[in-house]
């Protein structure tokens, strides 16, 4: 029996994505073989196939962050799961696949009756808010922070879990998406027609508690003027390496730069937030969060926002949208059924 995987087989735009057949891989001792029902489409994607993701394999390789699938086989002295049973896990590449195997240990449980589209959505973007926003920024009910890239996966993960922590929340968005910013708690600022500093500013007063950028260059700076005294720049992304599919190192440099000069600066924090640098630091914090955030997600008090589930062999139409901004929410590739 063959499955079929969409890997990277060289760097550049998105037809170096290919699909290919391999024969169905076999579990080893303590992994498990999962069939992949859904994989999301992030941005860390498209920097891996324009070579610019620190810690990716070799070529050629599949990509794909977080997965939610089905235990398909269990390996020789794995206990605790079942076949049959949903799990989700932040495999950071692989993803993009009809099967994979993974270490039983990296496999968490999915709630019965949950949309795996949305289960997925949490696995990468909506534990990389809830822990920028707990874990590191250690917001509380009142605080006022901005939000770039509001509309995406991870900034409506922002916004909906800054609601329910009780935050004055603004959100960087173009006008298009501004009532989907609107709707989820969030002050819409256009960052195209808009100076985003001085409309922060003129909103808040004195500035903002936190700010949570994924965009970098000589954004980082200017989301540090933004902040009031003792207030928390969270970095967590360098979108501004690329501009309409192609590369733009001094960007990803300038920002580099930039947030090093910040985070020596008194009077204001900043930091750079990476999930896999915490995954592999803290390993139980990610459980422990994804495992609420699944209790949020059943108990309906979140919802992902889905912009377009596609088919595993449209992988290339699926990056190009994320690339170019074109969606709101979560991009996400139907692997299997």
């Amino acid at each position: 029996m063959m499955i079929r995987r969409v890997v990277i087989t060289r760097h550049g735009g998105p037809e170096v994505l290919q699909v290919v057949q391999e024969p169905v891989p076999e579990p080893a001792p303590g992994s498990v073989r999962v069939r992949v029902l859904v994989t999301g489409v992030s941005f860390a994607d498209i920097l891996m196939r324009h070579g610019l993701y620190p810690g990716t394999p070799p070529l050629p390789f599949a990509p794909g962050y977080d997965i939610v699938g089905v235990v398909d086989k269990l390996g020789p002295g794995v206990a605790g799961l079942q076949p049959g049973q949903r799990v989700a896990a932040l495999t950071v590449y692989g993803g993009y696949a009809e099967v994979i195997c993974l270490p039983a240990d990296r496999l968490i449980p999915v709630p019965e009756g949950v949309d795996p589209a949305e289960a997925v959505s949490l696995v990468l973007n909506y534990v990389t808010a809830y822990q920028m926003l707990h874990r590191v920024a250690r917001v509380k009910a009142g605080d006022r922070v901005l939000i770039h890239g509001a509309a995406g996966g991870a900034g409506t993960a922002l916004l909906q879990l800054g609601r329910l922590a009780g935050l004055t929340m603004y959100g960087t968005a173009s006008a298009a998406k501004h009532p989907l910013v609107a709707a989820l708690g969030g002050i819409p600022i256009d960052y195209r027609r808009e100076d985003f500093v001085a409309r922060v500013r003129s909103l808040s007063g004195d500035g903002v508690d936190a700010v949570f950028d994924p965009i970098g260059g000589a954004n980082f700076w200017r989301s540090y003027r933004t902040l009031r005294p003792g207030g928390r720049l969270v970095a967590y992304g360098m979108s501004a390496a690329l501009e309409q599919g192609r590369k733009k190192l001094a960007a990803g440099a300038l920002g580099y730069g930039l947030l090093g000069l910040c985070m020596l600066l008194p009077g204001r924090k900043a930091g750079f937030y990476d999930i896999t640098g915490v995954y592999k630091d803290q390993p139980g914090w990610f459980r422990e969060d994804l495992t609420s955030l699944f209790g949020l997600l059943a108990e309906k008090q979140i919802q992902p926002v889905i912009a377009e589930r596609l088919p595993l062999a449209e992988a290339a139409r699926a990056q190009e949208l994320v690339s170019r901004a074109a969606v709101s929410g979560k991009v996400v590739l139907v692997c299997s059924q």
